[in-house]
């Protein structure tokens, strides 16, 4: 990687964004950082990271970009303002959760002024983003991928090119589809085994080694058995990515009823103040769900 390319712009320092941070510093990146919040500003000046005065002042002379941003709307409102400032040739790195027909258009669009957009979203919490045990899920020109190899292999050494510009984002969607209803699962799994009087811990060790097991279990299952809901990723955030999934969902067809679900858990999870809140804390939505009808097993 060339002297220049070691200078990086990082846009958006909340969880995610302060995981990356910490990555980059540490493959002795030069990381030039900026956030609307000044307190995320002040919170990584401490970790090495050199702030901007600007979004567009962040992304002068640089020859990557990475956004790590909380919705498709701050995406596209960051690349109008930087879009004066970005460098013939400079690549930007989009890790967000976002509209994939939407990066598909902005890929268009930078590619006529010669700056190459990947969307490279990231599997998994900011804690495990941190560690470095994220999985990257890449569209865009092979080209550019290949360009920002070094720069994506500090942030994780489990990175996969999918396909086209979109290519990433469809799939973080189809992803977090997934993840989200393991989540769900194991919280309602959690729930019954504590009405039945099982020891909560025993029964975790149990289920990682029966077929029922998933990764949901070792990310959520002891902060959910321990009620620490400090947010490694918010509730807020699954929920406008599962907006995001009912969209593709409709375009293509598909009735995604279990989605339906879980995004109704979700809202009343947001109605009673837990939006905030890591996505543990849907085990007590699931707890305070209201009982239904009894069932006719006749």
């Amino acid at each position: 990687m060339e002297p220049a390319t070691r200078r990086v712009a990082l846009i958006g320092l909340g969880l995610v964004g302060e995981a990356l941070a910490r990555r980059l510093v540490a493959a002795r990146f030069e990381v030039i950082g900026w956030d609307v919040a000044a307190a995320r500003r002040d919170a990584l000046r401490a970790h090495g990271v050199a702030m901007a005065a600007s979004a567009l002042d962040a992304v002068r002379g640089v020859g990557h970009v990475v956004l790590a941003l909380p919705d498709t709307r701050a995406l596209v409102a960051v690349l109008e303002d930087i879009l004066p400032a970005l460098e013939r040739d400079s690549i930007v790195i989009d890790t967000g959760t976002n509209d994939p027909d939407r990066v598909v258009e902005w890929a268009a669009r930078l590619a006529q002024r010669g700056v190459s957009l990947l969307d490279v979203p990231l599997s998994g919490s900011s804690e495990q983003i941190g560690k470095g045990e994220a999985v990257a899920m890449g569209g865009g020109e092979k080209r550019a991928w290949d360009a920002a190899a070094t720069l994506i292999a500090a942030i994780t050494p489990n990175a996969f090119l999918l396909g086209a510009s979109g290519s990433g984002s469809r799939a973080k969607l189809a992803t977090n589809l997934l993840l989200g209803l393991n989540r769900a699962a194991l919280a309602e799994a959690l729930v019954v085994a504590e009405a039945l009087r099982l020891d909560i811990a025993q029964f975790l060790a149990l289920v990682r080694r029966t077929p029922a097991y998933s990764g949901a279990v070792d990310a959520k299952g002891e902060k959910m058995r321990t009620r620490d809901y400090a947010p490694q990723s918010r509730i807020r955030q699954h929920r406008k990515d599962l907006a995001l999934m009912l969209q593709a969902g409709a375009s293509a067809g598909c009735a995604l009823p279990l989605t339906r679900a879980h995004a109704m858990l979700l809202d009343a999870a947001i109605a009673a103040g837990d939006g905030d809140l890591d996505n543990a804390a849907i085990i007590e939505t699931i707890r305070r769900w209201p009982m239904p009808a009894p069932l006719n097993e006749a």
